[in-house]
C-alpha cells in the first residue's frame, strides 16, 4: 500500500529536508513544501491533493505550528489517514498584525478558523525568551475563545504525539494532555522524554538551528533520545500497522 507523507515545518519557515530525506529512504512519497508563516493560511493550500492522487494513504507530519496545521488537516480533510504531531498545539492560534490586531492563523474553505489571541500584557522575563508563559496566559485570559479554538482532534483517525518535557517554546506537554483528553476513548500514544525540548531529532537528522532567537529547551542528547524513542512509533504509523 503506497503512502504519501506531507511534512510541514514550523515557524522557522524552513522545510525539514533532513526529515524528508530519511522518510523517502524508507520508501515513502514525501512532500515538504515551504509555506509562508503568516495569518489566514488556507489549509487547502497544502498539497494533500497531489499526495492523495498518487497514494492509497496520506499521513501528515508536522512540527510546532506545522503540527497545528497537521491536526487541523486530519480533522477537516477526510483523505488524511493519520497525523504525527511533534510539539503539538491543542488550539488554533492567532497571528499578530502590524496594526496591533490579531487574525486567525488558518482558514478552511475560505473561512478563518476561531483562534486564541495573544495576551498583550504578557512580558518575557528571561533571555533568550521562553514563550510557554505567553501561550498559557493567553488561554487563561481568552478562555471563551480557547473553547471555540480547540482543534477537534476527536475527528482525526489516528494521532501520534511526540513531546519534549522541557519544551520552552510553548507548553506542548499540556497541549498533548488536552489532545488526549479531547480524543476520549480513541487511542492516542504520546512519546516523551522529560529532558527534551521543542525539536526532537530523528535518527539520521541533524539538529535544526533556523528560526528566531528564543529558548527551545532540551539538549542535543535529550532531543536525539526523544527522536530515537519516537522513531519506531513513527514507522508504525507510516506503515499503517
Amino acid at each position: 500500500m503506497s503512502t504519501g507523507v506531507l511534512l510541514l515545518h514550523g515557524s522557522s519557515g524552513v522545510p525539514d529536508l533532513d526529515r524528508a530525506r530519511i522518510l523517502a529512504a524508507e520508501g515513502y512519497d514525501v512532500l515538504a513544501p515551504r509555506w509562508a508563516v503568516r495569518h489566514e493560511v488556507p489549509l487547502e493550500s497544502f498539497p494533500v491533493d497531489e499526495l492523495a492522487g498518487r497514494n492509497e494513504r496520506v499521513v501528515v507530519m508536522g512540527s510546532s505550528w506545522g503540527a497545528e496545521a497537521a491536526l487541523l488537516l486530519g480533522a477537516f480533510d477526510a483523505r488524511v489517514d493519520a497525523v504525527i504531531a511533534f510539539a503539538p498545539s491543542a488550539y488554533v492560534w492567532g497571528r499578530n498584525l502590524e496594526d496591533g490586531s490579531h487574525a486567525s492563523a488558518w482558514t478552511w474553505r475560505g473561512t478563518p478558523l476561531p483562534y486564541v489571541p495573544f495576551d498583550p500584557d504578557w512580558r518575557a522575563d528571561d533571555d533568550p525568551p521562553s514563550y510557554t508563559g505567553l501561550y498559557a496566559q493567553s488561554v487563561r485570559t481568552y478562555a471563551s475563545d480557547a473553547v471555540a479554538a480547540r482543534i477537534p482532534v476527536e475527528r482525526v483517525r489516528e494521532v501520534l504525539l511526540v513531546v519534549g518535557g522541557d519544551d520552552q517554546v510553548w507548553p506542548a506537554g499540556a497541549f498533548a494532555a488536552e489532545i488526549v483528553r479531547g480524543r476520549g476513548a480513541l487511542e492516542t500514544p504520546v512519546v516523551t522524554v522529560a529532558e527534551a525540548g521543542h525539536r526532537a531529532v530523528l535518527p539520521g537528522e541533524e539538529p535544526k538551528r533556523a528560526g528566531q532567537r528564543m529558548a527551545r529547551g532540551g539538549t542535543d542528547a535529550a532531543d536525539r533520545q526523544l527522536g530515537a524513542l519516537a522513531w519506531p512509533s513513527v514507522l508504525r504509523v507510516l506503515a499503517g500497522s
